[in-house]
């Protein structure tokens, strides 16, 4: 498509027009799909480094969870089983998670009229009602891991797969 030539040709002369001093200055960039990346961008000096980001593992599912439920009503929640259950689960998953639980929560307040805290139990409920989005996006990273890494571009995600 024309417009997309023509957006990256413009970033692309933004980013290698800087004359101002550039010293200390990282541009960043994130994509889930790094393979569709133009090639133009991926040249030495601009986004010449791919960095895998794993899905989070138990201690950071663990706090990621904890982060979540602060400020919400909750009793005696035991995060290391909510960690346990949530294997493969992103941020975003642990996010849409512990909003499923809250939601679940409110529907039985408004029919019993009593709201009540939540518990670990509504967590792993809600936990086995969300499939992580993380399945997905893996099953298709294997494949380019397999079938176009020639430059190793993607051995992270096969020393992670190979766990």
């Amino acid at each position: 498509d024309s417009s997309i030539r023509h957006t990256i040709n413009h970033f692309l002369d933004e980013l290698d027009g800087v004359r101002a001093s550039n010293d200390g200055v990282l541009v960043l960039a994130a994509t889930n799909a790094p393979w569709d990346v133009d090639s133009a961008f991926r040249r030495p000096g601009r986004f010449d480094q791919v960095i895998f980001v794993p899905p989070p593992d138990e201690a950071a599912r663990m706090a990621i969870v904890n982060v979540l439920l602060e400020g919400q009503p909750v009793d005696r929640i035991d995060p290391t089983a909510v960690a346990r259950a949530t294997s493969g689960f992103s941020g975003a998953d642990l996010t849409a998670m512990v909003e499923l639980a809250i939601r679940d929560k409110l529907q039985k307040a408004m029919k019993s009229g009593q709201p009540t805290p939540l518990t670990t139990k509504d967590l792993l409920r809600a936990a086995n009602r969300h499939t992580p989005t993380t399945t997905e996006w893996l099953a298709s990273a294997q494949n380019y891991v397999r079938h176009a890494n020639q430059a190793g571009e993607y051995d992270a995600i096969a020393r992670y797969q190979s766990k």
